[in-house]
């Protein structure tokens, strides 16, 4: 496997440069995408308060879950609207909901994901954090191609990102000061629950109801997606779409050329991160 170094700041124009051919504007569409998560968020917040005057923890614990995967769901299916950009396909708003067409798989991948990253997280952080990039792109393998099964698609992930974690790590870290802003609200409120007893306005602030933050810091975090997040996931299927070409693995990937290793690995990919 030839391991390509990708230049980051092109594909990042290349990604503007698609977005501005969609269709259904990324920012409207983000804009649905986010407003159903701050729905999903309030709902969450509404049962636990019932929990917390006796009304049923069992109903909230319920509702929890529910929100937290119907939210996983809607990912899948922002992120099938933003490889319709990619492939110059048309996506209506109704591709925001295509990712219940596969349910079961999107849901069972992600929890699989969640469980093989914790384990290796036991170990320490860092194996943790490889593990996190090792199944970086499983699920844009079970999307572009359904009838894959989920250890298939994370296999699959695993062979397409040696040689990539790194790259990958440098992509996010340079959407760290989004990332950064969009926690502001957050931060704020954990200053005022260590702050409460010595700052006025910290307690004021304390004050406001769970519901009242759910939707600051929701509506926060919205209002910067707008600017970024289509971005970043286009460039990050860009990697996707290098590190399937390079090896060789994945749907309508061609093999890769050997360039004389006789189908051995590319020395400096040998342990590659």
């Amino acid at each position: 496997m030839m391991v390509q170094q990708i230049d980051r700041k092109q594909l990042k124009r290349d990604s503007r440069a698609l977005l501005r051919t969609a269709q259904v504007s990324p920012m409207a569409m983000t804009a649905l995408y986010l407003s159903l998560v701050l729905v999903l968020d309030a709902a969450d917040v509404v049962s636990g308060g019932s929990a917390a005057l006796g009304i049923g923890s069992l109903l909230s614990t319920f509702v929890s879950v529910l929100t937290w995967l119907v939210g996983i769901v809607l990912s899948a299916g922002f992120t099938i609207y933003c490889m319709a950009i990619r492939r110059g396909e048309r996506a209506e708003f109704l591709t925001l909901f295509d990712g219940f067409s596969l349910v079961g798989k999107v849901i069972g991948l992600n929890i699989v994901i969640m469980v093989f990253t914790a384990l290796w997280s036991m170990l320490f952080v860092i194996p943790g954090i490889v593990a996190a990039y090792r199944y970086r792109f499983a699920i844009y393998n079970l999307l572009e191609d359904p009838n894959l099964g989920i250890m298939e698609a994370l296999d699959m992930s695993k062979r397409q990102t040696t040689g990539y974690k790194a790259q990958l790590f440098m992509l996010d870290l340079s959407y760290f000061g989004w990332a950064f802003l969009a926690t502001l609200p957050a931060a704020l409120l954990e200053w005022c629950v260590y702050s409460a007893s010595a700052s006025s306005l910290a307690t004021s602030l304390l004050a406001l109801s769970d519901l009242t933050w759910i939707f600051i810091i929701d509506l926060w975090s919205l209002a910067l997606s707008l600017f970024y997040l289509p971005a970043y996931q286009c460039t990050e299927l860009g990697y996707f779409e290098i590190a399937k070409s390079t090896s060789g693995v994945g749907f309508g990937a061609e093999p890769p050329r050997q360039d004389g290793w006789n189908g051995r690995s590319h020395p400096d990919d040998l342990g590659g991160w």
